[in-house]
């Protein structure tokens, strides 16, 4: 098996982490950040070992769980969970889209991230989203060809499968093949969404969902998909070649340059894409080492909340659970001061250099988190050392996004977010699958009002930024504790906070943690599951300047377990339709 290029930083990780585990509470240097460790005890256990699986739909888990009961590794199990998810829940993710893959190596407890990001086209300029001299409506720029960029997820998967799969890849394929050409029962979420997602409303789109009579599918119903059972079988038999020529890929061409406003994603794009194995970013949090991908993905972002939460300012305050007003208080003051740095401050490192020491260090985490307290309205970025100054940019990040973690018998783990971008991406389909809208994850406007540049702005072959942060937890030892992720646009990086906050500080089950109400506190408002606090807790929020709001951001789809010394605790989030799986 090769060796991760992380292998340094975690060793550093883990080291600093079980030295401090057994000093107390101090500060340590972790690959050139600052970071400080709380020391609580050592889980003593069995070494965490599968079958697990955690995905947004019983048809998925099953394929994935069977994947593991012959004999396949977790990479194995996430290939054919994918391929389910992309006929069974297309408007979450699919073949066509992006993906951000952690993996963890048992034998080498190496982690590594497979970055699977979707990328503009070649000629994509600053501009791709203007007409007229100004950025087209949103929902505009989603429908149109030029939304879509290289998809990445089949890559990604394919990369990492390489080196962690131990089943042949043609293997992997057969029950989405199955499911596609003999059919699949219509869920009441997806029926959903058919019949009031504006991107099912595409000619495309209308044409896959509607049965033969003139009316459309409803939940209950048998939809089959002729076209992505081919391209399964495809993908099974030539690998990720299939989607970089030939005639998969030239449909994909056709569908992104078709009218109304084509797209210029072509032949040469799809041919010249190639996934990234990038460093994992991994951090110690208490007893632990939470890993997650470095950027595009906002992972860092994640990092710097948890670090602001073990400063005195935060930690002392956190510490009252998930029944005290202040906590959660605390939290989404957290959550403000986290998302003013993550929206001015990451981006594509290829094109932009984002300050991740910076924002990990020491002084300046805990210059962040003193504000927490006295915090009125919106927040504003701070200055990370390394930082150049950006504007902050508004980029919209809405609603189709999956995520599944998994766990075989020797131990290896797989958390993936993944992701089409919108609802059904763009409504424009090939082959039998969506494609992406992920290049509306970029700002539509590559400056701002005054003039100011914009990190996340468009560029050719430009990765998007994305909230996308799957996150694998490992104890002091390098051990593999849990795994978890949620999909939710923006809202991820809030949704996975309260996983880590409820399941690592607060000690709730991860079921329960995931039942709690979500906050999602990004600029001046608070969006939460409003019916989901309570009149104590709601009143409580509200004395401190708190007045909770319908959640405008995609709800929450958290999946993931932690391990505790000889058996899964894990948990899907009853806002969708996902199960988690232990046999």
């Amino acid at each position: 098996m090769s060796k991760s290029p992380f292998r340094p930083l975690l060793v550093a990780a883990l080291a600093i982490s079980s030295t401090l585990a057994l000093a107390g509470c101090q500060t340590a240097t972790v690959g050139g950040a600052p970071v400080p460790v709380q020391a609580v005890g050592t889980p003593t256990s069995a070494p965490a070992r599968g079958p697990f699986v955690a995905a947004a739909n019983p048809l998925a888990v099953e394929a994935g769980m069977a994947v593991l009961r012959r004999g396949g590794s977790a990479v194995d199990a996430a290939v054919a969970v994918q391929a389910v998810l992309g006929l069974v829940e297309p408007q979450s993710s699919g073949l066509g889209g992006g993906a951000f893959i952690l993996v963890y190596d048992a034998d080498t407890q190496e982690v590594t991230t497979y970055d699977g990001r979707e990328t503009a086209p070649a000629d994509a300029t600053p501009e791709l989203f203007y007409e007229n001299g100004r950025p087209l409506p949103f929902f505009d720029a989603v429908l149109s060809g030029r939304s879509t960029g290289a998809p990445g997820a089949v890559a990604a998967l394919a990369m990492a499968q390489q080196t962690h799969g131990t089943l042949a890849w043609p293997s992997l394929f057969g029950d989405a093949e199955r499911l596609a050409r003999d059919g699949f029962t219509v869920s009441p979420r997806l029926a959903g969404f058919i019949a009031g997602a504006g991107q099912a409303r595409t000619r495309w789109a209308t044409e896959y969902f509607t049965k033969a009579d003139g009316t459309r599918y409803v939940a209950g119903d048998t939809l089959r998909n002729p076209a992505y059972a081919g391209t399964v079988a495809t993908i099974a038999r030539d690998g990720v070649a299939a989607l970089r020529t030939g005639p998969i890929a030239e449909a994909i061409v056709a569908a992104v340059r078709a009218e109304p406003r084509p797209g210029s994603l072509g032949a040469a794009d799809l041919a010249a894409y190639r996934p990234i194995a990038r460093d994992a970013l991994c951090r110690p949090f208490r007893a632990y080492v939470v890993c997650v991908p470095p950027p595009p993905s906002s992972g860092v972002a994640l990092l710097q909340l948890l670090a602001m939460a073990e400063s005195p300012t935060a930690a002392s305050v956190l510490a009252e659970g998930e029944t005290s007003a202040e906590a959660w208080t605390m939290f989404a003051q957290l959550q403000r001061l986290m998302y003013a740095d993550r929206d001015r401050y990451v981006a594509d490192p290829a094109f932009v250099g984002v300050p991740v020491a910076g924002l990990l260090d020491d002084d300046y985490v805990a210059s962040r988190a003193a504000l927490a307290p006295g915090l009125t309205g919106a927040a504003t970025a701070g200055t990370p050392p390394g930082g150049v100054f950006r504007a902050p940019d508004a980029t919209r990040e809405p609603v189709g996004t999956s995520h599944l973690v998994i766990v075989d018998a020797e131990g290896n783990a797989v958390s993936m977010t993944t992701t089409v971008e919108s609802i059904f991406g763009s409504g424009r389909m090939a082959a039998g699958f969506f494609l992406n809208n992920q290049l509306t994850d970029f700002s539509l406007s590559p400056t701002t009002a005054e003039g100011a540049p914009i990190a996340n702005a468009v560029a050719a072959g430009k990765r998007p930024r994305s909230s996308m942060s799957p996150v694998i937890i490992l104890d002091h030892q390098g051990r593999l504790v849990g795994a978890m992720g949620s999909p939710g646009g923006s809202a991820i990086l809030a949704y996975n906070a309260k996983g880590l906050i409820g399941t690592l500080i607060w000690g709730l089950p991860v079921q329960a943690t995931f039942d709690l109400p979500n906050l999602v506190a990004r600029g001046a408002t608070f969006g939460a599951d409003t019916s989901r606090f309570g009149p104590t807790l709601t009143e409580g929020l509200a004395r401190n300047g708190i007045t909770l709001q319908p959640n405008s951001s995609e709800t929450s789809g958290l999946h993931g377990a932690i391990w505790r010394g000889d058996h899964w605790d894990g948990g899907a989030d009853d806002r969708r339709e996902g199960v988690a799986r232990t046999e």
